[in-house]
C-alpha cells in the first residue's frame, strides 16, 4: 500500500474498533492512550434532534451551529459516523429536507442506519463512500458539513474539489476541523495513534485555508476558534520530558477551528 492507503486503513480500523466496541469514548482515538482525551469534544446533550445512541464522542465542533442549514435543504455530512450531526441537523432542514451521512466504515454505517429506524427518519439516507471520491452527482447539495475528519483524509486538496463538485452554485460548507500552528514534533507526527487521534493528520491552519481557496471557493471565514492543549500524560507518551518542555515552550498550537466557504 502506498502512504495514503495506509493512512486509511489506520483510521477505518479505528473507527470501525469504535463502533463495534465502544459509545461516547473521546475524541477521535481508540487506543488507550487518547481515548481519556476529550478535551476537544463539545456537549451535543441539549441540542436539538440529540440521539444519545449515535454520539460517539468524536466530534471537535458543533458544525451545524454555523451552517445555516435551512427548511428543505439537501444537507451532507462527510465522515458521519454513527449520524450524530445529521439528526442535529435534521431539525433544521425539517421534513421536506434531504439528509446524506457519508462514510467509509461499514460498521458505522450499520449504527447509523440502526438510529435513523429508531427515529423513523425517512428522508435520511446513509451511503459507503470515500470523501476524496464520494458516490453522489454533482450540484445536489445546498450544505455540506463535517466534524472533525477532513483533517483525517490524506488528500485534503481531492476532498475539497469533491466538496465543490457536490455543491450547488450558491451552496456553502461548514466544517469543524483540527489545524496547527507551529511544527509538531516528529514523534507526534509519526504516530499511527496521535494520527488516528485528530492530531498528527492535522495541517497549518493558513495550508488549510489554502486548499480550500484553491478549490474555488469564496467567502471563507472562520467562525470560530478554539484552543486545544495536549495534556501532559498524552505527549509523555510520545515525547521525553525535555522535548515536553521544548513543545510547551514553542508555544505550538493546536486549534478547533469551524469554517465556511461558498461555492461561486
Amino acid at each position: 500500500m502506498n502512504n495514503e492507503e495506509e493512512v486509511k486503513e489506520i483510521v477505518k480500523n479505528k473507527y470501525a474498533e469504535i463502533a463495534v466496541t465502544a459509545n461516547g469514548c473521546g475524541c477521535c482515538g481508540t487506543n488507550s492512550k487518547v481515548i481519556d482525551y476529550t478535551i476537544m469534544q463539545d456537549d451535543y446533550t441539549e441540542l436539538n434532534g440529540y440521539l444519545k445512541d449515535a454520539d460517539m464522542g468524536l466530534g471537535c465542533g458543533v458544525p451545524t451551529e454555523f451552517a445555516g442549514i435551512e427548511k428543505g435543504n439537501t444537507v451532507v455530512d462527510l465522515g458521519c459516523g454513527a449520524g450524530n450531526d445529521i439528526f442535529v441537523a435534521l431539525p433544521y432542514a425539517g421534513k421536506e429536507g434531504k439528509l446524506i451521512g457519508i462514510d467509509f466504515t461499514e460498521e458505522m454505517l450499520i449504527k447509523a442506519n440502526n438510529n435513523k429506524e429508531k427515529l423513523g427518519a425517512d428522508n435520511v439516507e446513509f451511503k459507503l463512500g470515500e470523501i476524496e471520491n464520494l458516490p453522489l452527482d454533482e450540484n445536489i447539495a445546498d450544505v455540506i458539513i463535517s466534524n472533525c475528519v477532513l483533517n483525517l483524509v490524506p488528500n485534503k486538496e481531492k476532498a475539497f474539489v469533491e466538496i465543490y463538485r457536490v455543491l450547488k452554485v450558491g451552496g456553502h460548507f461548514c466544517v469543524s476541523d483540527i489545524v496547527i500552528k507551529g511544527n509538531l514534533p516528529d514523534k507526534l507526527k509519526q504516530s499511527a495513534e496521535m494520527y488516528a487521534g485528530c492530531v498528527s493528520g492535522a495541517i497549518q491552519q493558513e495550508d488549510y485555508l489554502g486548499i480550500i481557496e484553491d478549490s474555488g471557493f469564496i467567502n471563507i471565514e472562520i467562525k470560530r476558534n478554539k484552543v486545544i492543549e495536549l495534556p501532559d500524560k498524552i505527549l509523555v507518551e510520545y515525547l521525553t520530558d525535555e522535548e515536553i518542555k521544548t513543545f510547551r515552550e514553542n508555544n505550538i498550537g493546536i486549534f478547533s477551528i469551524t469554517v465556511v466557504g461558498y461555492k461561486k
